[in-house]
């Protein structure tokens, strides 16, 4: 089938087809530096962003912002990989480069591993995918399976989700779901309750992507419910705000699954500042920007406070196999403020 590149095209696994999303905005902006203050001194956990999509000015801005910590789940990254071996070094960068990566700007950078739904309808290679997978999710660092779940809730999708929760069980790590952004409440209902057929405890499965539609459900049968903040689609954070002032903090949180779309690696230093401006309390912001994530992907036995509550040390000249995040002479941490780039 031959495609042109030329039209204009949604991949409908990112971006909703609906007439909020492209609603007009009615509030008056405010600037990120007029609000920065709001939320000095606060840190923050983002339990789902993409980062090798990210440039490395996104870590910096992120750790300026106050984020400590992450979690990147394994996905989808924009085209089908055509063979085993993407995987393997896919799954090996989330362990090895990206994790120093991160490092090398002061997060903590940790992974979920598994076959994001998209790929699994192709079952010739899930099928070898799944045999590899128990070679990457006992690496240091990888806090859960996912992301994992339904995109077109196909045949094949659920077959794979099913053998992930296993696999899940036997390594005694949360699941990280991943709710499809087309008849989502079905979706998400669907997963839900494949998870508990399976025998899994809800406090151990993290319900991603929710929305006003699903949040309900998903916590009134148990499970962690966390949400995308991610522009023009899944959720605005004033939308969120009023999620939190309805349902409270407990087993909610948030965070940016920011990658190589539209998306915003400041989604949660900025919703907090909503919040704040909002009137939300200090200890309510801190449940679904930090503490909840830490608890929820904590029974991995895998995250330690320690590590990063305190900050630690960077010595952005060390290499990772022989290479490093500087080039020849460069500096770490140039000035970005400064108009000349020395």
């Amino acid at each position: 089938m031959c495609i042109n590149h030329n039209e204009t095209t949604t991949n409908p696994s990112h971006f909703e087809e609906s007439e909020q999303a492209a609603a007009p905005a009615t509030h008056q902006d405010i600037a990120w530096n007029d609000y920065r203050e709001l939320i000095k001194g606060m840190r923050f956990f983002d339990p789902h962003i993409h980062m090798v999509s990210r440039t490395t000015d996104d870590y910096q801005a992120m750790h300026q912002a106050g984020i400590v910590a992450l979690i990147e789940p394994a996905f989808w990254v924009g085209q089908p990989r055509t063979g085993l071996s993407s995987f393997k070094d896919y799954y090996s960068s989330l362990v090895g480069w990206e994790r120093f990566r991160s490092s090398q700007f002061g997060i903590k950078h940790y992974c979920t591993m598994g076959l994001n739904s998209r790929e699994a309808n192709n079952e010739q290679l899930a099928e070898q995918v799944m045999e590899i997978l128990p070679l990457y999710i006992y690496k240091e660092g990888v806090v859960g399976i996912g992301e994992i779940g339904f995109d077109d809730q196909t045949a094949a999708e659920e077959k794979y989700y099913r053998l992930q929760l296993e696999l899940a069980k036997e390594a005694r790590l949360p699941v990280q779901i991943h709710t499809p952004h087309r008849d989502k409440k079905k979706g998400t209902e669907r997963s839900m309750a494949i998870a508990i057929e399976h025998g899994i405890d809800p406090s151990w499965v993290i319900v991603d992507h929710n929305n006003e539609e699903t949040v309900k459900s998903v916590l009134d049968k148990g499970f962690w419910a966390a949400f995308t903040i991610y522009p023009f689609t899944k959720m605005g954070n004033e939308r969120m705000v009023k999620v939190v002032e309805q349902y409270g903090p407990e087993r909610i949180m948030i965070n940016s699954a920011a990658d190589w779309g539209i998306s915003d690696p400041l989604a949660i230093p900025k919703t907090a500042a909503l919040m704040k401006m909002r009137g939300i309390s200090d200890e309510a912001i801190k449940l679904v920007t930090y503490t909840n994530a830490i608890e929820a992907f904590g029974k991995s036995g895998q995250i330690d406070v320690a590590d990063f509550e305190s900050g630690f040390s960077i010595d952005q000249s060390e290499k990772f196999y022989g290479n490093s995040i500087l080039r020849g002479g460069q500096q770490p941490s140039p000035v970005k403020e400064s108009i000349l780039i020395r």
